[in-house]
């Protein structure tokens, strides 16, 4: 897969993706001179931020190709897609307590398993990856449906974003040390490092953690009486009346809109090591340091805007219209400043637009993703499954139109795809979203 630059279409110096995976795979030996429920965050992202490093020595270590290379990161996806849904009604029907628990445990395991499952042959770590995919598709609808039983309407949006920018910080650990291990004890000490923290964090959680203030021993009954009151989702899902669900157009507004959105988050999350390389020129260890700067900044804008979005909403201002606000800033945030980039010269100043590219994106935590439970309750989670499954797809394909975009245009054209879709999820959002319970 050939990869161009910025707005030129024919650049003599680019290479073949297998000669930067070498490549890369040689840098690593250059690095050596160069609330409670959140916590699960960052140890699910660190594990998708790891393979992305790893795969570089593994790739050399096995001599796979660059498509078995690709084929090895999309696997995940594969097992990512089947239990969104699935988690989500899960979740909402037996408490988020037990699903997140399972998702935690399963995809350690599926870590863990990964240097094993190479030594063995390619199909035994296709496996892996698309058992570790199951495991983590069950997260988010998990979560969604924990925070709609314990969390406030009036601080619902600061809740969100400290737990997800966990998912930030996770980005950051995995960055900063994962070629560490790999330098000093080989690549498969990164699986079994963050593999084993399922086994810690699983026994906290089970004594630590409840579905629902109702479930929670240490609770006085006037404690739970005063949360389960102003919380909007109290008794378990019997029965899911999908075909009101799907009738409903904020709940389409919602799926249109994660779409749009994850299309440009992915595409960054994925292809901005290649860009910072290929562009701006920086070798790995410069690469490394400048991909961790935006994801700190995600996960401070995470939290202002959540703060943001709550003291707008105690002061008066409707649910319908703080989420349309910080949704728009979401959107044409990242829109802007990708804008940018085909105009700046300097690499300070190119990552200085991704970062703040991702900074504005962050306050999508107190608009689209905060909207699940504003407009279902007690459906949060399968809402956010349903979601969520678009903005995965959104990611897959996004990632491989990247590599097609890369070959036979420009970084340019590729930031005018993302641009195109946050202002069509702009307008989708702005016309067809609603603060207010739609789902009884």
């Amino acid at each position: 897969m050939w990869a161009n630059v910025k707005s030129e279409k024919n650049v003599s110096e680019s290479r073949k993706y297998e000669d930067v995976v070498v490549q890369k795979a040689r840098d690593l030996d250059d690095m050596e001179e160069e609330g409670k429920w959140w916590k699960v965050f960052p140890k699910r992202w660190v594990i998708v931020v790891n393979m992305s490093i790893a795969i570089l020595p593994m790739s050399a270590e096995y001599k796979w190709n660059p498509s078995t290379v690709g084929l090895i990161q999309s696997s995940f996806f594969w097992g990512y897609l089947l239990t969104q849904i699935a988690g989500g009604i899960w979740a909402d029907t037996v408490g988020g307590k037990q699903v997140l628990g399972f998702g935690v445990v399963w995809w350690s395991v599926a870590t863990a398993l990964t240097p094993i499952a190479a030594k063995l042959g390619l199909p035994f770590l296709l496996v892996a990856r698309v058992f570790m995919g199951i495991g983590e598709g069950v997260a988010m609808p998990a979560m969604n449906n924990i925070l709609s039983k314990w969390v406030p309407v009036s601080e619902r949006s600061r809740s969100l974003a400290l737990v997800y920018s966990g998912m930030y910080l996770g980005s950051v650990t995995g960055l900063a040390f994962s070629p560490f291990l790999i330098h000093q004890f080989g690549w498969p000490s990164v699986f079994y490092s963050f593999g084993s923290l399922g086994t810690v964090w699983f026994s906290v959680w089970l004594s630590k953690a409840h579905s629902s203030p109702l479930e929670d021993p240490e609770l006085r009954p006037a404690e739970k009486k005063l949360i389960t009151t102003n919380c909007l989702s109290k008794e378990p899902v019997k029965t899911i009346p999908w075909r009101l669900i799907l009738s409903k157009p904020p709940v389409w507004a919602l799926i249109a809109s994660h779409f749009c959105h994850n299309w440009g988050t992915f595409i960054l999350l994925t292809w901005m090591p290649t860009y910072y390389n290929q562009v701006l020129k920086f070798n790995l260890t410069e690469s490394g340091l400048f991909c961790v700067l935006p994801w700190l900044i995600m996960a401070l804008s995470a939290n202002v805007g959540g703060w943001i979005a709550d003291t707008l909403v105690s002061k008066g201002v409707s649910v319908t219209t703080v989420r349309k606000i910080m949704q728009t800033i979401g959107f044409l945030g990242p829109a802007f400043f990708l804008t940018q980039l085909s105009h700046v010269n300097s690499p300070v100043m190119a990552v200085l637009c991704m970062t703040c590219s991702q900074g504005t994106d962050a306050f999508s935590q107190s608009g689209l993703y905060s909207n699940h439970q504003d407009i279902a309750p007690r459906y949060s989670g399968i809402l956010l499954g349903l979601s969520n499954t678009a903005g995965v797809l959104a990611g897959v394909f996004g990632t491989a139109a990247t590599g097609y975009i890369l070959q036979h245009g420009s970084w340019d054209d590729v930031f005018k795809v993302s641009v195109g879709l946050y202002l069509v999820g702009t307008v989708v959002f702005n016309l067809f979203s609603t603060g207010e319970k739609v789902l009884e």
